[in-house]
């Protein structure tokens, strides 16, 4: 009996192997795990490079100096590092992915709301960075063929991405993994040729000015960690690809560690770069910024191939999983749908050439949002289920899970009313306020009973 059962685990894991390897992903627990810690924290490093980090640092100019934002980007870096550990905890433990997690915090048909909330933050990120890289992938052909066209290059690139996702974890391991070296090379010196051309530029707007430690440093950290304040929502749906046997503080260290390098040359150069041009445009800034044509052409494409690792990881999966658990179609199929919904985004609103303010405010409203679910989810796994998830109610339907658990949406608005109102620190405020309330609903209100273990 005992062999039998082993042999059919084995099957049912070889047909996870194959149905992987040919691009698609299933929302049941995962049994095949592809990333080791090195790939995985590569995969991090790679999915980490987004032009909204530029932009990040381009909006507080003027209200930092140099070292206060270097520390306020290294701080929002260490509290995603303990976020992501914390609610990438469940994933890693069950190998269930975000969308599963949230059932018991929220029941199965309330689950379409974090879903939702999760999805569309991503599918606009997914079109403005689509928008950023047709740009340098038009001043790329403009300089070598004569030929611009931003919406013909943003079709082209955006039909590629789509093409890419659909090979599903395989792929984007392997992307990562590929590309992070080539990343981490291209900042490197993009760093260093901005400081050299503008130095005394930097030196006067940035070092010299006196900036301040209070509440819009604290907003810039939050700024910063705004950014990856969706992928703290579901990093269930990657951790869940993670080989078993790390403990959680060399995993915070990982997270952390991954994302810091990125964030921080990203966000001081748009800082920099910003600060001394007077540019929020990173196309703009970056074509005035090196001189020679050779190497403006492989930044240039540098900036195009990071939209793509960064869209692929953070900007796909998350609402790909949610069409496959509230439509029940493929992976395959929902990455085309995500794909396609990024054409109507409209990126080219976020960030205009004098200003970076459109999506500042985007991600601090979202940010209101998600706070308060990250708070409900975390409370509910480590308080109410103290680690011990019953997977059969998970994926049972018309189980005790069944329909809505109003506790979690009555804390997540809470949270979020409050978050709104303290807009600049929004992820922050909301957290406490979000979770005091989840926890009483769940222990002391009746209809939430049944969502309990």
């Amino acid at each position: 009996m005992t062999q039998s059962i082993e042999k059919t685990g084995q099957t049912t894991q070889q047909q996870e192997a194959q149905t992987k390897a040919a691009g698609e992903e299933s929302l049941a627990p995962q049994g095949v795990r592809i990333m080791g810690k090195w790939s995985y924290l590569l995969a991090w490093f790679g999915g980490c490079v987004s032009i909204g980090t530029f932009a990040m640092g381009s909006s507080i100019v003027g209200t930092l100096n140099l070292l206060q934002a270097t520390l306020a980007i290294a701080i929002g870096c260490f509290v995603i590092g303990i976020a992501l550990t914390l609610n990438g905890a469940a994933g890693y433990k069950y190998g269930i992915p975000f969308v599963v997690q949230a059932r018991g915090a929220f029941g199965f048909s309330g689950t379409k709301f974090p879903g939702l909330v999760r999805a569309i933050p991503a599918i606009v990120w997914y079109g403005f960075q689509s928008w950023v890289g047709a740009g340098a992938l038009n001043a790329v052909s403009a300089s070598l063929f004569g030929f611009e066209s931003i919406v013909f290059w943003f079709v082209v690139f955006q039909f590629l991405q789509i093409a890419l996702s659909t090979l599903g974890f395989q792929g984007i391991k392997w992307l990562e993994n590929i590309g992070s070296v080539f990343i981490l090379v291209s900042l490197v010196y993009m760093f260093f040729s901005v400081i050299n051309k503008y130095g005394d530029e930097i030196n006067a707007n940035l070092v010299g000015i006196e900036g301040t430690w209070g509440l819009e440093f604290w907003g810039a950290t939050m700024l910063f960690l705004g950014i990856y304040s969706t992928m703290m929502l579901n990093v269930s749906d990657y951790s869940r690809e993670l080989q078993t046997g790390m403990k959680r503080g060399p995993l915070t260290t990982l997270y952390a560690m991954s994302i810091l390098p990125c964030t921080l040359f990203m966000g001081l150069i748009g800082l920099m770069v910003s600060g001394a041009t007077g540019h929020a445009d990173p196309i703009a800034v970056f074509s005035s910024a090196v001189d020679n044509k050779p190497l403006l052409i492989a930044t240039l494409l540098f900036i195009t191939f990071a939209q793509v690792t960064t869209n692929v990881l953070n900007n796909v999966v998350p609402p790909t999983y949610v069409l496959m658990d509230v439509f029940k179609i493929p992976f395959k199929a929902a990455t085309i749908i995500v794909g396609l919904a990024a054409f109507l985004t409209f990126p080219w609103e976020l960030v205009k050439d004098e200003s970076a303010a459109g999506l500042q405010v985007f991600v601090q409203t979202y940010s209101a949002f998600l706070g308060p679910i990250f708070a409900v989810m975390v409370v509910d796994y480590y308080i109410i289920r103290k680690r011990r998830l019953n997977l059969e109610k998970y994926y049972d339907e018309n189980g005790a899970y069944k329909g809505v658990n109003y506790a979690g949406f009555i804390a997540s608005a809470v949270g979020a009313v409050i978050a709104l109102y303290f807009s600049t620190i929004s992820w922050y405020a909301s957290l406490i306020p979000a979770g005091v309330v989840y926890y009483v609903l769940m222990q002391h209100w009746g209809p939430c009973q049944r969502f309990k273990e």
